[in-house]
């Protein structure tokens, strides 16, 4: 394999990877039994010390 090669599928199936991985990371953000979890470290940042 020479440089090109390696190259272009970097470029291609690299693309499709870090798709997958987003729109896995997407699916688990959204996803409704995660909902209480993401709110409540939403508002660490205003709680008191």
């Amino acid at each position: 394999m020479d440089y090109h090669s390696v190259s272009t599928f970097a470029q291609s199936y690299g693309l499709l990877y870090l798709f997958g991985l987003f729109i896995l990371v997407l699916i688990y953000a959204l996803w409704p039994k995660n909902k209480e979890k993401f709110d409540k470290a939403a508002q660490i940042p205003l709680e008191e010390d």
